[in-house]
This record gives structure tokens, sequence and C-alpha cells, in this order.
């Protein structure tokens, strides 16, 4: 089975590759999530101008990917960093749950400004 594999291509990276692949992905991300804020400002331009309904789909996505990377984040900074008193980083569970509150009202309150036009309109 392993034979099968290496020929088609799947082997364990080295670290090399390990880093091209990381810094491919992150590139991927941040052109996906630039690609959905882009879609969301759209979105928001079309209810304001031409009075349709609001697509909340690309603000949810854009929010949803951002969080799953913060969290993934924190995940694997709290576990490389677990036994090490030393580092300013041991615990940074308020910071993130206080930037998870202030992004979290920000987004309601664009929510409810371009839902109070809509019905002003």
């Amino acid at each position: 089975m392993k034979k099968i594999l290496k020929r088609l291509g799947f082997h364990k990276m080295d670290e090399m590759e390990q880093s091209i692949m990381f810094k491919a992905q992150r590139n991927a991300f941040l052109f996906l999530e630039f690609a959905l804020i882009i879609w969301a400002f759209y979105e928001s331009y079309k209810v304001l101008a031409y009075h349709t309904h609001l697509n909340i789909l690309p603000s949810m996505l854009a929010m949803v990917g951002l969080a799953i990377q913060n969290v993934s984040q924190l995940i694997m900074t709290h576990n490389a960093v677990k036994g090490d008193e030393e580092s300013p980083n041991a615990s940074p569970l308020f910071k993130t749950v206080l930037l998870c509150i202030v992004v979290a009202a920000i987004t309601l309150i664009i929510l409810n400004i371009i839902i109070m036009f809509w019905v002003m309109k």
C-alpha cells in the first residue's frame, strides 16, 4: 500500500515542502477572506441602492472562516506553550474572548444600521 501511495505522490513532507504548503494555504485563505469581504460590501451596496433583500451569506462565511482560524491559532499556541511559564502568550484566552465580543458587537451594529436604512426607505 505504501508503494502505491508513494507513486501517487503521497508521502511525508519535509520541512521545506511543509513551509511551502503553509504559505500557499495562507495565501489562499487571505484571498478567500478578501473576496468574501468584497462580496459582503457589494451585497450591502445592493441593499442600499436597489432596496433588495440583504444576503448575509458572505458576511457569515467570512466571520466563520476568521473565527475558525483564530480559534485554531489559539489552541495551537496554547498547546505549544503549555509548559512554558515564562511565555507572555501562555494565557491569551481573555484577549481572544474580548476580541470575539468586540467583533460580534461591531457586526451587529453594522447589520442594524443596514436594516434601519433598508426599513426606512
